[in-house]
């Protein structure tokens, strides 16, 4: 089923994502990758544009979490001057890590959105869960050689959910409801705690 790799959403950047739109879906948590979501890969520290915007996202009201597959010193070094919760080796796609950052936020996953630059990560991870998923642009091409790897793919994927995207995201809502909450199931069943 192709549909668990298609986002609810995909936008140039996380500039670009209308916050009020999450808003008025019942979102109240945002999890965020770092690496070509925020900064460019190749970024240490958290810029300008990722501190103001993630002050924008609190300011609005949402409880943020960082989820990265990045080791315990990476995601401290970028989360020192965001300050917000952080969880670092998250081994995404897993169901689990997705989980658990909902729990760390104190909301049930339909609460939550995943916004991340990779289908196979971020968006299955989310899907997973029966959390909103959005998918943005990578910032920078220069990226490690499995990710550019998986590009290939993804980019396969992004074409076939672009291409007459209003009826697929018309279908989608329909049968998003039941697919994403017996995945949410299973995956709640598979890591209790």
């Amino acid at each position: 089923m192709i549909e668990k790799y298609y986002p609810d959403l995909y936008y140039d950047s996380i500039r670009h994502i209308d916050l009020e739109n999450l808003k008025n879906r019942g979102i109240q948590g945002l999890i965020l990758d770092i690496d070509n979501t925020l900064v460019p890969m190749h970024a240490k520290d958290a810029d300008e544009n990722a501190i103001s915007w993630i002050a924008e996202l609190k300011n609005k009201g949402f409880k943020v979490c960082i989820l990265s597959n990045a080791s315990e010193k990476r995601v401290i070094r970028f989360n020192k001057d965001i300050s917000v919760t952080a969880i670092h080796r998250a081994y995404k796609p897993s169901g689990k890590a997705f989980l658990n950052a909902a729990k760390v936020m104190g909301l049930e996953p339909e609460k939550v959105a995943v916004i991340g630059d990779q289908v196979f990560t971020d968006i299955i991870g989310g899907n997973k869960v029966n959390m909103l998923t959005v998918l943005v642009k990578p910032i920078d091409e220069k990226e490690i050689l499995f990710v550019r790897f998986k590009r290939i793919f993804e980019k396969l994927i992004i074409k076939s959910f672009t291409e007459n995207v209003e009826d697929k995201i018309n279908k989608r809502l329909d049968k998003r409801i039941e697919w994403k909450k017996n995945s949410l199931e299973l995956e709640k069943s598979r890591f209790k705690g």
